[in-house]
């Protein structure tokens, strides 16, 4: 990756940052994810939808989920986590029973590693930091 991509992405997310529209974020990292679409012009909807996932003996919703994000061009949530893989259980169980009950809805789990790696590729290690080591392997839900 060339400095001159670099440095437009970062001009791009300090940009991005004094938007006031924009969502409030449940992690900081899910706000670097959206900065990296922004970027590249990619349309994202930030949690739009919730899926039930388990329901009472009433028929009354005990159990959902809702993917961090939403990309329609490629009709694929996208769900972010950066817990440690032992805390990522109950989050890896709800999308085995997503995936149960709503098999042509697409979705991409990306772990901790795997966000924290895009955003040294794209030049972002000031926002990679935070979800390294123990200070991001809190539970995120």
């Amino acid at each position: 990756m060339t400095a001159d991509v670099i440095s437009r992405i970062s001009r791009s997310i300090r940009l991005s940052n004094s938007n006031k529209s924009r969502p409030r974020f449940a992690h900081p990292a899910e706000e670097s994810f959206a900065q990296i679409l922004d970027f590249y012009g990619i349309e994202w909807e930030y949690e739009p939808k919730t899926f039930p996932l388990a329901w009472n003996e009433n028929g009354e919703v005990t159990e959902a989920f809702t993917p961090d994000f939403y990309l329609p061009q490629q009709c694929l949530y996208i769900e972010l986590t950066t817990l440690r893989p032992q805390l990522a259980t109950h989050k890896n169980r709800k999308l085995r029973r997503m995936q149960e009950l709503y098999p042509d809805v697409k979705i991409k789990l990306l772990k901790r590693r795997d966000l924290r790696n895009m955003l040294e590729k794209y030049g972002l290690r000031d926002q990679a930091d935070p979800i390294r080591g123990t200070r991001a392997q809190t539970r995120d839900e």
